[in-house]
């Protein structure tokens, strides 16, 4: 009988974030084919509190363990022993020895690891299929913060975990029967890279639950000033959605206003550093912080605004914005993965002076910005269900559903 187990880098639940979101639809996905023995990590004791008590009842058995690793060691540690910084971030002796454990019993068929740091929990050798969920080649995004960062102190770092990981990646893929990517752009960036074909690297692509993200469904109201509002939705610590809203507080925000003089613009999302904290101070902009559900804040939003410098795969953002009806403004990496027409399901610009255009565009014609709203609905429904998108893992592992 096939058993399967999962390794996660975040334990699925609650999924609220990107990565999570992803990794609880294959989850689920999984769990509907065989019986599930999950590994996981936990960012603090509440997070793994709370994954425990949801999946514990679904699971064969759970593992969930708090990582306590500091970036300063993590980087001393990788440096003394030649591997990324990412693995060792993700380090974690007690999950080690109950994944060691569990394989030794000889119950587990299959194995499915989802994002690279969690392939140093692979055995070297295994009886049957192991597929490795990449999402996107990490590895070129750390390639392109070095490039970004020249002339910073710690530029060395991100060139060294370009390289690094670069390595591991093609090594674990070697290895692996299937890696996954988020978008068909990462997948051929990979096989590239890998040098591995078609029939090795395939393209697993998010979805969204357009029976949740519904704008028919009823939501209260926040409040958010009088003018027109620009809402951007995402993790507040991580550095792209950093310099994303800082981007669009600092340069963009005040070309709209120039206009549109009560326009305001929404940072919605957990955990914002300082750094966003200060954006506050600037005339029109709000820092939310955590929320318990975005979907008010897309509703309230007359435009969502997604103007990444830097984004790899599939942007769950844009997608959750879309399924909501709302008009999408995304800069075009942010939009590459998304199987969108721009101008007719959303509108993509990449300078601070066209970004605003589009914005302010959105602002003057709300009629327009509802037809928009209402072909990208569309679009999510036709294209983007979780079912469908997580239908490949049972013939990848052989197992019927």
């Amino acid at each position: 009988m096939a058993e399967i187990l999962f390794l996660v880098h975040r334990a699925p639940w609650p999924p609220d974030r990107g990565d999570r979101i992803r990794s609880w639809h294959m989850f689920e996905a999984l769990t509907k084919l065989a019986p599930m023995h999950v590994a996981a990590l936990a960012d603090n004791g509440a997070d793994a509190a709370l994954a425990r008590e949801k999946m514990a009842p679904l699971c064969a058995s759970l593992c969930i363990e708090v990582r306590d690793v500091s970036r300063p060691i993590a980087l001393a540690q990788a440096v003394l022993r030649g591997e990324p910084v990412s693995n060792h971030l993700f380090k974690n002796a007690a999950l080690a020895q109950h994944v060691g454990k569990l394989l030794l019993s000889g119950r587990i068929t299959h194995i499915v690891a989802f994002s690279g740091q969690m392939a140093q929990y692979l055995p070297e050798r295994f009886n049957g299929p192991v597929i490795m969920d990449f999402v996107d080649v990490d590895s070129a995004k750390f390639a392109t913060y070095a490039e970004q960062d020249k002339r910073q102190p710690l530029h060395w770092v991100h060139a060294r975990e370009a390289r690094k990981l670069g390595a591991f990646e093609a090594e674990i893929a070697r290895r692996a029967d299937a890696s996954l990517f988020v978008s068909e752009a990462e997948a051929a960036l990979f096989r590239e890279r890998s040098g591995l074909g078609t029939d090795r690297v395939h393209t697993v692509e998010n979805g969204i639950d357009t029976d949740r993200f519904d704008p028919a469904v009823q939501l209260k109201p926040v409040g958010a000033g009088e003018g027109p509002l620009a809402v951007f939705t995402g993790q507040m610590d991580y550095r792209p959605n950093i310099d994303a809203v800082r981007w669009f507080a600092a340069d963009i925000l005040p070309l709209i206003r120039a206009h549109h003089h009560e326009a305001c613009f929404a940072i919605v999302g957990r955990a914002p550093t300082d750094e966003v904290r200060a954006l506050e101070k600037l005339p029109g902009v709000i820092v939310t912080g955590e929320v318990p559900d975005v979907r008010p804040w897309l509703a309230a939003a007359d435009a969502v605004v997604a103007p990444l410098l830097l984004a790899r795969g599939v942007q769950n953002k844009l997608l959750e914005a879309m399924a909501m009806a709302r008009p999408v403004v995304a800069s075009a990496a942010a939009a590459e993965g998304i199987d969108a027409i721009p101008g007719e399901h959303l509108r993509v610009a990449d300078d601070a002076q066209g970004i605003a255009d589009a914005v302010r565009a959105i602002f003057d014609d709300p009629i327009g910005a509802s037809q928009m709203g209402a072909a990208a609905r569309g679009r999510m429904i036709a294209r983007y269900g979780w079912d469908a998108r997580m239908a490949p893992l049972s013939n990848l592992l052989g197992i019927g559903a």
